[in-house]
Order: C-alpha cells, then structure tokens, then sequence
C-alpha cells in the first residue's frame, strides 16, 4: 500500500470514528463525499462568525461542519429533495450573492446574473417547495445613486436574470405557499401621520412619515397578484401559510412594540380574524405542523417579560388558553422555533446556542450550547429521502 492510500485509509477510519459526535464535527472538504452519508432529517445552522454551515443529522446523532474559508455566509434553506443548501455570500457589508451546494459543500453554483448598472445583492431567498418547479424568489437589493429598492424577483435556479413579481419597491419576505403555487409578501408604503399614529393627515398637511406594510399574494406565474390585507394604520409582518394553504397568519403591529396575532384566508376578498389581543413584543411565529395552532415566540406575554414560546389556538381571544410549550427554567429566552418536517422535533434558539426538543416525550437536548448564533435553524424538507439517494 503506497503512502498516499493509507493515509485516505486513516483519515476514513477516523471519520467514521467521530463524525457522530457533537464536540468533533466532521468538516467537509468541497468535492470530497463526508462520511457518514446524512441520513435525516437534518437542522443546520450558520456559525457565530457566518463562516460556516453546521448540519445535525437526526438519523445517526452526527454533525457535519461545511467550512467557506472565511467567506461571510448565511444560510436559508434546502433544495425540494434536501440535496442542495441555500445561500448568500457577502463580502464585508455589501449585498449578497445567491449561491447553492451539495451537502457535502462541494459544487457550488451562482444562481442569480444581473446585468444592470446599480449595485446589486440578494436577501432572503426562498426555493419553491415544489419538485416540478425549480424557481427561487427573493428579495433583490439595488442600490444608485443614493436610494436602495428592494423587489420581489425569482430565478430558475440556472444563474439567469432574475424575473419581477413586485415593482413598488418596497417588498420584502416572499414565502411560498405549501404547494408552491403562490407567494405572500409584504409591501410597504409611506403616509403622513396626523395627530397620532392611529390617523392620517389630510391632503396637503405636513407630518411625520410613517412606512406600513400589508400583505400581498401573487401566483407562482405571476399573472395573478392582489391585495390581500388593507390596514387603514399600522403594519403587518412575518406572513407564514398553514399546512394545508388554506390560512396565512401574520403579526399586525398597531404602533411599535404592540404586536398581535391575526389569521386571513388566502382568497381574495377574505376578511382577517384576530387571534391575540393583549399587546407583546412578537420575534417569531410559525404554525404547528398538524395546523390545529401557532407557536409564537414573543415577550411580555401573559405576565411573562422574557421571550418565551406559547402555543396559542386558532380563536379570538386565545391569548387566555395561551400554554407554554418549554416549562424547563433551564431553557430560556427561546426564539426561531422551526418543526422538523415530521413534526417530531423543534428545533429553537435559547440563550443564543441551539436546543432539539423531541415533542413526544417532552424532553429537550443542547445540540449547540457554546457556538452560539443569532439566525433561525433551518430543516430538510420531507422530500429528503437521504444524502444516498441525492444524485
């Protein structure tokens, strides 16, 4: 056996050796198949310093690090089939440039060309869950002459010229429908304020400006797009669909710092129904996986001042049957709750590191308690059948 392949030899026995624990994570050298193949379903996340990927593999209790050589990366989510990450890269704090890779981090891809004059980048990208449609959509960032706009656009996920489903310039936080046959997204619009925040200015008169947002819906096609909510104040942010892409549930925000939950049909026309009534600081909402009711990460809630999850029903007022998901006084400050795509884990930031909770038993585990972070986990979809199976 020459030099060269014992080495391999060792470095393959090694890997398999340690792979599997949390305090060792397997790095991945680009174009090098990481051994043990993921199994799944797998939570990753960007390090503290967004250098790296980090991806738990729930199948076989392993961690595999994907390193960018210093490169500033964050992550956003999976292919439809799992086999592809989904990423911007940044250079100091100029916009992002979309990019994807294999699991293994090697095949890295530019996914967006622009040939425009303005200075450009990309945030916020989102793959369409569906297996028959390689778009992507996100927000395009473009910058001249002093003024930024930020669009909906969408690519094929072949490094093209992005396509626009937005053109007031404002837009932001696309998300895909279920089914991958529509977007939500919020736009914004400037008014002027009157005596207060809760009226508007009559024509002519001067005032502070205030910039509010509503919710739109478009088709995955683009030939289809229209309002669907019309807050005369205030604004409306985190739009996130149900299970089924029958319901959106948003945070509508009267004034800063009094957040409420509310619910809307996707149809046309719809009228939305509030869920929350008391004020609070709302991070994050997200739906259960069977669609019966919302998991909230909020502050100042129920007598709670610390950020904390809640499980609250889809009825007016279900802020008094309101019941805390985490109980443990070990586990605080929780933010970025994210459900496997089974339902059977939740994956959630706490005190910045990344805890696992196994919603059958109740019990939860640290999976990263010293890297600590600042950006939501991120799961395989369910059509991740394994990394053996990724062509």
């Amino acid at each position: 056996m020459n030099r060269t392949a014992f080495f391999l030899l060792i470095a393959a026995i090694l890997t398999m050796l340690f792979a599997g624990q949390p305090g060792a994570p397997l790095i991945a050298a680009p174009g090098t198949p990481a051994l043990p193949l993921l199994t799944g379903p797998v939570v990753a996340i960007d390090s503290a310093g967004q250098n790296q990927f980090r991806l738990h593999d729930m199948g076989s209790g392993g961690v595999r690090a994907l390193d960018f050589d210093g490169r500033w990366v964050r992550l956003w989510g999976f292919s439809p089939d799992g086999c592809r990450v989904l990423y911007t890269q940044q250079a100091g704090l100029a916009p992002g440039t979309l990019y994807s890779a294999r699991l293994d981090g090697s095949d890295r891809r530019a996914l967006v060309r622009y040939s425009g004059s303005e200075t450009w980048g990309v945030w916020e990208p989102a793959w369409s869950p569906s297996t028959a449609d390689s778009r992507i959509a996100f927000t395009l960032v473009r910058s001249a002459g002093g003024e930024t706009s930020h669009h909906i656009a969408f690519v094929d996920g072949q490094n093209g010229e992005p396509a626009f489903y937005s053109i007031s310039g404002d837009e932001h936080t696309a998300r895909w429908s279920p089914d991958g046959r529509w977007l939500v997204y919020a736009a914004y619009e400037t008014r002027t304020a009157g005596a207060d925040v809760f009226s508007t200015a009559a024509p002519g008169q001067s005032g502070a400006q205030l910039r509010e947002a509503d919710l739109w819906i478009v088709s995955a096609d683009g030939t289809t797009k229209y309002r669907l909510t019309d807050f005369p104040t205030g604004s409306v942010t985190m739009p996130r669909w149900s299970p089924d892409g029958d319901l959106v549930s948003f945070v509508y925000s009267a004034q800063p710092g009094f957040d409420t939950v509310w619910m809307i049909g996707m149809a046309p026309g719809s009228a939305p129904t509030q869920i929350t009534y008391g004020a609070s600081v709302i991070l994050d909402l997200i739906w259960q996986p069977d669609g019966a009711a919302l998991t909230i990460s909020t502050r100042e809630f129920n007598g709670m001042r610390e950020n904390r999850l809640w499980r609250i029903g889809l009825v007016g007022g279900a802020d008094a049957s309101a019941e805390q998901i985490i109980t443990d006084a070990a586990l605080r400050y929780h933010d970025y709750p994210r459900y496997s795509a089974d339902g059977r884990w939740l994956a959630l930031r706490a005190e910045y590191g990344l805890a696992l909770v196994d919603t059958l038993s109740g019990g939860w585990q640290w999976l990263e308690r010293d890297a600590l972070g600042n950006t939501p986990p991120v799961w395989t979809p369910a059509g991740f059948q394994g990394e053996a199976a990724c062509a």
